[in-house]
């Protein structure tokens, strides 16, 4: 991908690790990483990515030794959670997972566990529903680095794999053009603002009801770079004709199963299939953040046919995550280019 810019030239990884360890110690949301500093985390993660083959030969095998990263969940998860375990394993840290009912503040008050394990850990990332109960995880402490594994308003650490993917397949982001059929959930929120950062169009379509909200949106395009143009309509043909990716999401994230029916039926129109995909360039991709439901927001032919990159969507959640812990923490190598 290009990565220089139209204001300033894009930093070299270590600078931008020291932006990061300076400026700021949290990753909430997108919005919370400068474009350059994005930009340098997708190339960091591309390097992480090929570098694996070389297993504890990695110039990164050992970056982070001496740090611990806790992950509280109170949601399930597979990729978030299995990501972040092999992550900080592969960077020679370690990992600590302690039930929910002990980490979220169940027994105890939220506050009084962040200070307790900002005395033993270096990272932690939260999984919660309430947005919320994160930031007020975040207030309670001043030395822990956090990282947002998913609330009900935002999904960052699965915006880095969505945008690693469309770069990898579409050799760049810049000018490329993305829609994304069904909720206006947190997945199409930090979705929204990555690719506005990037360069990358963005349509939307969402019924009237589930659209993601106007201050969204236009928080998106305040930090909009390269002319990126972001649309929300309300008909998936409008959406995806002559895109270069198709994204699509579960109708009922968790959380909302007691609005299952009601949902199911105001999304009826937004399922991905071949016929819609058709609309879309000749070499466009589906993407998935998965689980997916076959049969209801995707066809079963076009989640298994061969233009679906659900997969390597999904790999990318490691590669991602490895890259922004080692960011986080501090822990960049220089690029080693025989690699």
């Amino acid at each position: 991908m290009d990565t220089t810019s139209t204001t300033k030239p894009v930093q070299s990884e270590n600078a931008v690790a020291a932006d990061v360890a300076r400026a700021g110690r949290t990753y909430l949301s997108v919005l919370d990483l400068s474009p350059e500093t994005l930009e340098a985390c997708l190339m960091l993660a591309g390097r992480l990515k090929r570098e694996r083959r070389l297993g504890p030969d990695a110039p990164t095998a050992r970056a982070l030794a001496g740090h611990t990263l806790a992950l509280l969940f109170d949601k399930p998860s597979l990729r978030t959670r299995t990501g972040f375990e092999i992550a900080m394993r592969e960077l020679g840290g370690h990992v600590s997972c302690p039930p929910s009912a002990d980490a979220l503040g169940t027994r105890e008050p939220l506050a009084d566990v962040a200070r307790t394990l900002e005395r033993w850990v270096s990272v932690a990332a939260i999984r919660t529903f309430e947005h919320t109960r994160l930031r007020e995880f975040v207030e309670a402490t001043t030395r822990l680095r956090i990282v947002n594994a998913l609330t009900n308003e935002e999904h960052p650490c699965q915006a880095l794999a969505d945008c690693l993917t469309v770069q990898e397949r579409c050799g760049a982001v810049r000018g490329r053009t993305l829609a994304y059929v069904g909720d206006g959930n947190n997945v199409a929120t930090s979705l929204t603002h990555a690719a506005m950062m990037l360069g990358l169009n963005l349509r939307l379509a969402s019924p009237e009801k589930f659209a993601l909200p106007e201050e969204t949106l236009d928080a998106a395009r305040r930090v909009a770079r390269h002319g990126a143009q972001l649309v929300q309509v309300h008909d998936p043909v409008e959406a995806v004709r002559g895109a270069d990716a198709v994204y699509a999401d579960v109708w009922t994230s968790m959380g909302q199963e007691a609005d299952q029916t009601h949902r199911r039926a105001a999304f009826q129109g937004y399922r991905v299939t071949s016929a819609l995909m058709a609309e879309a360039n000749d070499d466009a991709v589906f993407m998935h953040c998965l689980p997916a439901h076959r049969g209801e927001e995707v066809d079963a032919n076009v989640l298994e046919g061969p233009r679906s990159v659900v997969f390597d969507q999904a790999e990318n959640r490691l590669h991602t995550q490895k890259a922004l812990l080692l960011m986080m923490l501090g822990g960049v190598e220089p690029d080693h280019d025989n690699v």
